[in-house]
């Protein structure tokens, strides 16, 4: 279970999605976790689909990486579409059997709920895959240094947020580690038993962070050793600049969005129309 969890993983790699600008990449992510979540027919969630399908191939990620990453979340995405299609009552009934009553509306909405989580996984693991911590941190640290001018630690927050993505492989190997000595003691992790599993977690969590206080106050030492005081002042080895791809990449962006609008405003028409 915990190899399954590919995020915060890095995989260097010389892929045309590699090769973007942080900042690129960044605000592709999150303009497209938008946009899933403001489509709403099937033309969108396929539009959505090609692109995930298109960034796939340019980052040159296996699939099979991605479907890993999805395992761990296994559980909630059938939980949430058994929850979305047992308590929607509204829409042509398809299936009626007591008190469970199944619509075409409560499928519909399983579905795009769970295509939506699929996306939002996938697309933020590309981005960590395709980055490294030190990129993340630098494209951080651009786009919010207009609010350095009210006083708001952006290097700071850029570096915490970086540092936590990072140690999130560590973390999940230290558990791995921890999990199988435990194991050895007789420790049962895998019961079918929900209570005995939770009370089985206790000796494991202890240990996990006292290891992760261990490992901060470790990472704090050397940052002080090394005369770490913040960003005021600071130099960067490498300069972040935009070049011909990235901007390609803002133009693909505004046809998305282009795209977006279209078809919101037919979805629109096509209400008032019914109505």
């Amino acid at each position: 279970m915990l190899k399954n969890i590919t995020l915060g993983q890095y995989f260097p790699g010389d892929s045309l999605l590699h090769r973007l600008d942080p900042r690129t990449k960044m605000i592709l992510v999150f303009s497209l976790v938008v946009i899933i979540f403001v489509f709403k027919t099937w033309i969108g969630y396929a539009l959505m689909f090609a692109i995930l399908i298109a960034m796939i191939l340019l980052s040159q990620t296996k699939i099979k990486l991605l479907l890993r990453g999805l395992k761990p979340l296994w559980f909630i995405l059938v939980f949430t579409f058994v929850l979305n299609v047992l308590f929607t009552k509204h829409g042509t009934v398809w299936l009626d059997i007591g008190r469970i009553k199944i619509t075409d509306e409560g499928v519909y909405l399983a579905a795009s709920l769970c295509s939506r989580l699929i996306f939002l996984i996938m697309i933020t693991s590309l981005l960590t895959f395709t980055t490294s911590p030190i990129q993340l941190t630098d494209a951080i640290e651009r786009l919010f240094k207009p609010l350095n001018k009210i006083k708001f630690p952006v290097h700071e927050l850029a570096m915490m947020m970086t540092i936590a993505i990072r140690f999130i492989p560590t973390l999940i190997e230290e558990t791995d580690k921890i999990m199988k000595a435990q194991m050895a003691r007789g420790a049962e992790f895998d019961s079918k038993n929900i209570l005995k599993r939770a009370v089985n977690m206790v000796p494991l969590l202890v240990p996990l962070f006292v290891s992760a206080f261990r490992r901060a106050d470790e990472l704090a030492f050397a940052m002080e050793a090394r005369c770490y005081s913040g960003g005021h002042g600071r130099t960067k080895m490498k300069i972040l600049k935009l070049h011909f791809v990235d901007y390609l990449a803002f133009v693909f962006l505004g046809v998305v969005i282009a795209l977006v609008v279209l078809e919101r405003k037919n979805l629109s028409i096509l209400d008032k129309f019914l109505i």
